[in-house]
């Protein structure tokens, strides 16, 4: 059984790689799309917005999903549509079946990632749940800071002729694998540990009002971020974000009437409680959006400021890959510093006119350091959260990776783009890099003053859980 609970990770890693590398996987292949399919601006902006806009705002309703039907269910279901909407995506013949492909695609990345994390808390404990939150930060790392890489080989090499197409239909076969050992190598998940006393049975049900309205919330919020940069930030994206903030206090006044009444709430609210989780969320948004800003401006600095083409500007990416990979192998304390290190010689190196190497050798830095601290990062936070808030934490989590990652591009994007006035690409990447250094200070800042992560006494044993940073569980009576 052991062995079987291991082979289920691979399926469990490759379902969220390909999710999170979905939405940069695109960016490369706009203006291929654009050629082909005759697609306006703002088509083309939604074939980028819409995946990640679907993908934000279905999280924490998925998570709850998940609690009613089953996370296995709920996993298979999320894969089989992602796997159909790439086909979509791939086969499009129009700029609206594209989007359209491109928002179902997000609506099953979302049903997908919360189960991810839940079957990972389920099926392994102590030692074993470190190590499989450690691997799936790496996946989650690696695919975000790949897919600049992998789009941009798709697109030069043009496999089958499929051109920007093979960005969407890749996703088939290897979706199509995954589902087909799903059912035989994802075990049932252990059992949870018993307690002294079953808490008060809650009446069940899929909250929709509650529904409704975190996801109204959630979309006033990525919506605007997304396409009010683009669009020169309308009164209509103002509106949005203020909106956002009485649809999201009324779903949070829901929950909290739905607890109180005996109903088992959308949201637990109580997820909030771990200091340590609640914390390890200002990081998490910081690091997310750190690297999202990072992918942005790598891919206009490297093909507009020095001229390389889609197939040498993924293949300067890969010494960022390269560097997070191995450092993910053995991640450590020093993370962040790294990072910050990474970023301040990535921005001197711009700011001397430095050659392409060394832009390589800087972003092999930044990429160690992401690979020191992310997995650790994530596997403390979910290690500390209490198996019966897992659906409520997975979902809380991977909002805020969606959302800060958005934000990060938003701010850097606005940073670049107004320091861009003159046409000065250096300038304009020094100024967007100045961003991520201050990013990079607040993950630093996080790192030496988070709380650390712990969980309640067991009911059967009376030993307390500790989490050190980088994951791992310790006992103590």
């Amino acid at each position: 059984m052991p062995s079987r609970r291991w082979a289920a990770l691979p399926v469990l890693l490759v379902a969220v790689f390909v999710t999170t590398l979905d939405f940069f996987v695109a960016n490369l292949a706009v203006p291929s799309i654009r050629a082909d399919l005759r697609a306006g601006d703002a088509a083309v902006q939604f074939v980028v917005a819409g995946y990640g806009l679907a993908y934000a705002a279905g999280l924490i309703t998925s998570g709850r999903l998940g609690d009613l039907y089953g996370h296995r269910r709920m996993f298979r279901a999320g894969l089989a549509l992602f796997t159909l909407a790439s086909a979509g995506c791939g086969l499009a013949g129009e700029a609206a079946w594209l989007v359209a492909a491109r928002v179902a695609q997000g609506v099953a990345a979302a049903l997908l990632a919360p189960q991810v994390l839940t079957l990972l808390g389920d099926l392994y404990r102590g030692a074993d749940r470190a190590t499989a939150f450690r691997w799936y930060g790496t996946a989650v790392g690696l695919a975000g800071v790949s897919g600049q890489v992998i789009g941009g080989v798709l697109v030069a090499t043009d496999p089958l002729g499929l051109g920007w197409r093979a960005c969407f239909l890749v996703n088939v076969p290897i979706g199509a694998a995954a589902l087909a050992v799903t059912g035989r190598l994802l075990p049932r998940p252990l059992p949870s540990p018993p307690r002294r006393a079953a808490p008060p049975a809650r009446r069940a049900g899929l909250d929709l009002s509650g529904a409704a309205l975190v996801t109204a919330g959630l979309v006033a919020i990525v919506l605007p971020l997304i396409e009010g940069r683009e669009q020169g930030w309308p009164p209509w994206a103002w509106w949005c974000l203020a909106s956002s903030v009485p649809v999201l206090v009324a779903f949070v006044r829901r929950q909290r009437r739905a607890a109180a009444s005996g109903w088992t709430p959308l949201l637990d609210l109580d997820v909030f409680a771990d200091r340590a989780f609640a914390w390890g969320l200002v990081a998490v948004a910081l690091l997310f959006g750190t690297s999202a800003g990072l992918s942005f401006v790598l891919a206009l600095y490297l093909q507009d400021g020095l001229g390389l083409g889609p197939l040498a500007a993924g293949a300067m990416c890969t010494a960022l890959n390269a560097g997070f990979f191995a450092a993910s192998l053995r991640p450590g304390r020093f993370g962040a510093p790294v990072l910050l290190l990474g970023l301040c010689l990535l921005y001197e190196v711009v700011a001397r006119a430095a050659q392409p190497y060394q832009v390589a050798l800087a972003l092999l830095v930044v990429g160690a350091g992401m690979g020191l601290i992310m997995s650790p990062l994530l596997s403390s936070m979910l290690s500390a959260v209490r198996p019966a808030r897992a659906g409520a934490a997975a979902g809380v989590l991977g909002t805020v990776q969606e959302t800060g990652g958005v934000l990060g591009c938003t701010i850097t994007g606005t940073v670049f783009f107004g320091a861009l006035d003159g046409g000065d690409w250096r300038s304009a990447t020094l100024a967007a890099l100045s961003v991520l250094v201050a990013g990079a200070l607040g993950v630093l800042a996080h790192a030496a003053l988070r709380p650390r992560a712990r969980t309640p006494l067991t009911a059967t044993s009376g030993e307390r859980h500790d989490h050190r940073p980088d994951g791992v569980e310790c006992r103590r009576p």
